[in-house]
């Protein structure tokens, strides 16, 4: 296993870090301990979670993820083992995130509840990277394409750093992330906590694989001069990048046989781009799956890669793909392939 620095902390993770988002809900507890166990004992230090998960969230599941991890920690006693990533809720409606039923937003008592849940589910006394999950205005993300007429109404960037300072102050929080953010909500951040001294953003997790490339069009540039290194999501995009789901083929128990969210990925000129790529692994010798792994692995802005698996199996051959051999011809051939149909899954 590789490592690289997160941002500017000096702190080192594993250039695979451990998703866990089917955890409680496509995943039992105990087949989440074998994953943790499993990931330990090859080299992972880096595990990230959320406040919402297991997905697709629910009332009923809300949180329960942080508790099998916490769970864990206490039986394992591997707290300090590893390097802990969770996050708060952006604008949302769910009624559930909050006991005052409210939506959710980046505010002072909100951050205040959510950091509190997090640390007594996770049965920590400290979350080393805390992570705005999605922005507290309205922007393009996860695939949807939102229109808005701006001024909007969005909590101001001073704001939110102030809420979530006031917790690394009080040394519940090492360091903070962003997620699913854009390049200018991203530069707001980090000049806020200039203009402040208070803490910098030292990574943003944004979804990035062979078929949506987008975070090369500005914030691949902010990452590696800002040191906000990415956190890759759906580097398989969301399993379709493994050919499994070709042909119309709905696997038993995967993700979009069972809850069809999967929308980002089947949009038009998707099916012919993600064959492309199963095409050039499999003419090549090499598992879909790895070629795509190792291809978000190689970028220079990259600061780790969230793999999540639904099997030992599974996460066994995901990380067996970060020894991947990528050379000049490969990186070549994937390039000519995505000049062909660039990022048809934004």
């Amino acid at each position: 296993m590789q490592y690289s620095e997160l941002g500017r902390t000096g702190v080192k993770v594993s250039r695979a870090c451990l998703g866990t988002m089917t955890w409680g809900r496509q995943n039992s507890e105990a087949e989440a301990r074998a994953q943790m166990d499993l990931a330990v004992e090859r080299g992972v230090n880096f595990f990230d979670t959320a406040e919402m998960y297991p997905t697709p969230p629910t009332a009923e599941r809300h949180g329960l993820t942080e508790r099998i991890i916490g769970d864990w920690f206490a039986s394992r006693g591997s707290r300090d083992r590893i390097v802990l990533a969770t996050k708060i809720a952006g604008r949302n409606a769910g009624a559930w995130y909050r006991r005052s039923g409210e939506q959710t937003r980046i505010t002072r008592a909100q951050v205040d509840e959510a950091v509190e849940g997090s640390l007594r589910r996770l049965r920590t006394d400290v979350i080393d990277l805390y992570q705005i999950h999605w922005p507290d205005r309205d922007v393009h993300r996860w695939g949807v394409l939102t229109h808005v007429d701006y001024p909007a109404d969005f909590a101001p960037f001073e704001e939110q750093l102030e809420h979530l300072a006031r917790h690394v102050e009080k040394g519940s929080i090492r360091y903070l992330g962003l997620s699913n953010e854009t390049s200018w909500g991203t530069m707001q951040f980090l000049g806020a906590a200039e203009r402040s001294g208070g803490p910098r953003i030292v990574s943003i997790q944004n979804a990035y694989n062979l078929v949506n490339r987008t975070f090369e069009l500005g914030l691949s540039e902010i990452a590696l001069q800002e040191q906000v290194g990415l956190l890759a999501y759906s580097p398989l995009g969301q399993g379709y990048l493994t050919g499994k789901y070709q042909g119309g083929a709905l696997p038993p128990g995967a993700r979009k046989t069972l809850y069809d969210r999967l929308q980002r990925y089947e949009k038009a000129g998707a099916d012919k781009a993600i064959q492309s790529y199963v095409d050039l692994a499999r003419a090549r010798g090499i598992d879909p799956a790895a070629l795509a792994l190792r291809f978000v692995d190689t970028r220079p802005f990259v600061t780790a890669t969230i793999v999540g698996a639904s099997t030992l199996g599974q996460l066994e051959a995901d990380l067996d793909a970060f020894a991947l051999d990528w050379d000049a011809e490969l990186e070549a051939a994937v390039d000519r392939l995505h000049h062909q149909q660039p990022n048809p899954c934004p």
